[in-house]
């Protein structure tokens, strides 16, 4: 599994990988179809689903996150 960092923003996540944020919070997406379901640190119920064109904001003690998707195995991930 790889693991990214707040520094590698913006960045595509893709199925299996990772990203911690500054504060600690971690990220990652499991796929549901075309959809995505967004998990939110250690959780294993998702803190959203993801469908193609939609967007998600995640807000931390270090600023807002906005996750965005399209058709594939991808997520899209940057500080707004």
């Amino acid at each position: 599994m790889s693991i990214f960092s707040e520094s590698d923003l913006p960045l595509d996540v893709h199925h299996g990988e990772m990203l911690t944020l500054a504060d600690g919070t971690t990220v990652r997406f499991e796929s549901n179809g075309e959809a995505k379901n967004v998990m939110i640190n250690d959780g294993f119920e998702p803190a959203t689903t993801l469908y193609p064109g939609n967007d998600y904001v995640v807000e931390t003690g270090q600023g807002s996150y906005q996750m965005t998707c399209e058709f594939g195995d991808c997520m899209h991930i940057k500080k707004v």
